[in-house]
C-alpha cells in the first residue's frame, strides 16, 4: 500500500453551499486527535453532539461520520443516522451503538464497515493521519426518504437535495 498520497481536501465544500450552525461535543475537539472512546480497537462508542441555531423550516437531521483519508477512492462512512426529529438537539455519547434506541423514527444506515451503527477510526497502521468529520445536516424534511439498506452514497445524495445547513467539527486519528 502507498502510504504517502496527497492528503485529500475537506469534501464539504464541494458540495452545494448551505449555511452553517453550532455543533459542539464533549467528546471531539475541533482538528484534534480522537479520544480513546471513538477508535475501533478501542471503544467504538460514538462521541456526544449537540448542535444548536440550525437554519428556519428545518424538519429532521441526519448525523455522519465520514473519513476522506481512507486508502479508498471514495473515502469510508463511519456513521450515518437518519431522520432524527426536529426537536432533537443533541445526541449523547453512545447514540450510535447498534442497540441505542435513537430518537423518534430515526435509524443507523449500514456503515462502510457494514454495521448498522458508529464504527469507530481504524485507519491501516502507518497511514498518514486520518481526518473524521462529525457532521449534523439539517433537512427540509421529516423524512429523507432512505431506508435502513441505503448505502451512505445514496443518503449523500438526498442530502444534496435537500439539505437546509451544515454544521461540522472532526477529530483526527492515526494508528
Amino acid at each position: 500500500m502507498n502510504l504517502d498520497r496527497p492528503v485529500t481536501p475537506d469534501p464539504y465544500p464541494l458540495l452545494p453551499a448551505v449555511p452553517s450552525f453550532d455543533l459542539r461535543s464533549d467528546d471531539v475537539t475541533d482538528g484534534q486527535p480522537l479520544k480513546d472512546d471513538q477508535i475501533n480497537a478501542l471503544g467504538d462508542t460514538s462521541p456526544h453532539l449537540a448542535w444548536s441555531n440550525a437554519p428556519e423550516g428545518t424538519k429532521s437531521f441526519v448525523v455522519t461520520c465520514f473519513d476522506p483519508d481512507a486508502p479508498t477512492v471514495s473515502g469510508f462512512w463511519h456513521w450515518v443516522a437518519v431522520d432524527i426529529p426536529a426537536d432533537v438537539t443533541e445526541l449523547s455519547a453512545g447514540a450510535g451503538s447498534s442497540d441505542a434506541s435513537l430518537p423518534g423514527s430515526a435509524f443507523h444506515v449500514r456503515n462502510d464497515g457494514g454495521g448498522l451503527n458508529f464504527m469507530g477510526a481504524a485507519p491501516p497502521p502507518g497511514d498518514q493521519v486520518h481526518r473524521y468529520f462529525f457532521v449534523v445536516h439539517a433537512v427540509d424534511r421529516e423524512q429523507l426518504g432512505v431506508d435502513a439498506s441505503a448505502s451512505p452514497a445514496v443518503v449523500g445524495f438526498q442530502l444534496a437535495f435537500a439539505t437546509l445547513g451544515r454544521a461540522i467539527i472532526h477529530g483526527t486519528y492515526q494508528h
